[in-house]
């Protein structure tokens, strides 16, 4: 990188805006947990407050620690569709600084937590966990798709998720910034809460050669394929040194996190390829560098869509 990343620490809130998280997910996938630990962070925690309640609480001055708001089907009045306009409404509120955590769980882990512990599940209480677990993530498929902080906990210990929690809410932590890289298809829109956007359309696309189309940027040949464009390198090379000279800006303002954006046509070759290429750089660098592709795990649970 030409200009090192000197990161200053600032636990300040942007702008004296009050920082609120909302942590939602699956019942079972490990929120209470996550409240325990954002309230051991400095966190100001309540748990399953109505929604509608949630407008008057930030009503005033900011409070002089972060709120972690534990939001989930058990809330009085919660849907989805008011879950989601209160997202929007506090985005657009100048006096906030809002960010959707979820937790995130597979289905089979989370009948096996049930059958462990004997509970009931909260949204089909008569029926098997299953069900239950089934109609509650599709229930909460458009909030996921908001998340800021996605954490998968299926094969996390209630260790290993305070340690993943402590990396990106900790506010006194040394480096004071943790960096989400998210891969993205143009075709299924622009993802919500991106703080920086690509587009590394103008690269070679592995789509059209027949034995590339099925593999995905994380694979070699793949990256490597991508990687031959002689437009590849002089784009990297750019672009951090563009992060090198913004990311301390963004520390000094208060902002622990920053999420950026790299969009192709399918989401499933150029940009996963550039986002994996940049999270090693940025690694590198001594960041915290978290990624996500968006495109694959939709991919996971569905029908792959062309890569045109």
């Amino acid at each position: 990188m030409t200009e090192e990343i000197h990161l200053a620490q600032n636990t300040a809130s942007r702008d004296g805006a009050q920082h609120i998280v909302l942590v939602t997910g699956p019942s079972g996938a490990g929120r209470s947990t996550a409240i325990h630990v954002l309230e051991d962070l400095g966190y100001e925690p309540i748990d399953n407050l109505p929604l509608s309640l949630i407008p008057r609480l930030l009503d005033g001055p900011p409070m002089d620690r972060p709120v972690a708001l534990g939001i989930d089907v058990r809330n009085r009045d919660f849907s989805a569709n008011a879950l989601i306009a209160l997202i929007d409404a506090l985005t657009r509120d100048p006096q906030v600084q809002a960010e959707v955590l979820y937790l995130d769980c597979a289905v089979g882990e989370l009948v096996r937590r049930y059958g462990e512990t004997r509970r009931r599940h909260p949204l089909r209480p008569d029926a098997p966990p299953e069900q239950g677990a089934l109609a509650e993530t599709d229930l909460l498929a458009p909030i996921r798709a908001r998340a800021d902080v996605l954490i998968d906990t299926s094969e996390l210990s209630p260790h290993d998720l305070r340690a993943e929690l402590a990396r990106w809410f900790d506010r006194t932590a040394g480096n004071g910034m943790a960096i989400a890289l998210q891969s993205f298809s143009y075709k299924r829109g622009v993802p919500r809460g991106l703080d920086m956007m690509f587009d590394c359309r103008f690269l070679r696309n592995p789509h059209w050669d027949a034995r590339l189309r099925p593999l995905d940027g994380r694979d070699r040949r793949v990256a490597d394929f991508v990687a031959a464009d002689p437009r590849f390198d002089p784009f990297l090379e750019r672009l951090r040194d563009l992060l090198a000279f913004v990311i301390p800006a963004h520390v000094q303002e208060g902002k622990t996190h920053l999420t950026i954006g790299i969009g192709c046509t399918g989401g499933q070759h150029r940009s996963v390829a550039v986002v994996e290429n940049m999270a090693n750089l940025l690694a590198e660098a001594g960041l915290q560098v978290s990624i996500r592709h968006r495109e694959l795990e939709r991919r996971a649970v569905g029908p792959a869509d062309s890569g045109v």
